[in-house]
């Protein structure tokens, strides 16, 4: 206890210096979603499906090839009709991944247990040099 009196100062810098080291994992738990390298290897081993939650006009400025847009506000509704397939894996991507971690928890309310958001949206997938549709 004398120990621990003493150098009180020395064990608060060693504990903070401990969660500055820690701080970017925790960060990365926060924004969940998988990598772009991920999401090509689900799409080519299990044809993963991609739904982009983004708006019609963002859509239309560029997105993944083969993506199928469903407007977040609309996903509820529409998604049960555009992907019949539970069992494949679902890629939601919004633009920042903010949208499609929501998406994420309306696809799974949904029954599409393998519904995953990219994480760091269509900004990582363009990060990443992956190709871009746009129209």
């Amino acid at each position: 206890m004398k120990f621990i009196v003493d150098n009180w100062m020395l064990i608060a810098v060693a504990l903070t210096s401990g969660m500055l080291l820690l701080w970017p994992t925790l960060q990365g738990v926060a924004t969940a979603g998988i990598a772009p390298t991920m999401a090509v290897q689900l799409i080519n081993r299990e044809r993963a499906v991609i739904v982009d939650v983004c708006d019609p006009n963002e859509f239309a400025q560029g997105h993944i090839s083969g993506a199928k847009n469903i407007p977040l506000g609309e996903l509820e509704t529409r998604l049960g009709a555009a992907v019949k397939n539970k069992a494949l894996p679902l890629i939601l991507v919004c633009q920042s991944g903010g949208r499609s971690g929501r998406a994420v928890a309306i696809a799974k309310k949904l029954g599409y247990e393998r519904a995953q958001s990219l994480g760091g949206g269509l900004a990582s997938w363009r990060a990443a040099d992956l190709p871009v549709e746009k129209g």
